[in-house]
């Protein structure tokens, strides 16, 4: 049994291991967040003005929907090609990239909510 973490032991020892920054990794999972916000953000403006709604109205059949998914796709793809240039050489700890994602999320998801986002409709 000794033997063999010796063996594992020499093994690591003679392996050239380079340590890679985490930035592209945290880039990638903050950038999740900001999609996900876009699509809340981008809900609640529809409801809260009809000609934002009416511009997220890229296809009849699905209305809105449409312009509120393409748009947070988007947002997230600028965000994350935009995030990796910023943090691609640098060291970014994941559990603060993780923390900021998961309130990012959070808010986008309250976004989504009909009891917060009918909060601003304008009165009929």
């Amino acid at each position: 049994m000794a033997s063999n973490i010796q063996a594992g032991a020499a093994a690591h020892d003679e392996l050239d291991v380079v340590d890679k920054p985490e930035g592209p990794v945290a880039a990638a999972i903050i950038a999740g967040g900001v999609g996900s916000l876009a699509v809340g953000l981008l809900t609640t403006l529809a409801e809260a003005s009809t000609s934002i709604k009416d511009t997220l109205n890229f296809y009849d059949p699905v209305g809105p929907l449409s312009g509120k998914t393409i748009g947070g796709v988007l947002i997230w793809l600028v965000s994350w090609v935009v995030l990796h240039m910023v943090y691609r050489d640098k060291a970014f700890e994941t559990r603060r990239a993780l923390t900021v994602a998961l309130v990012l999320i959070g808010l986008g998801i309250l976004g989504t909510f009909p009891i917060f986002f009918q909060a601003f409709a304008p009165a009929e």
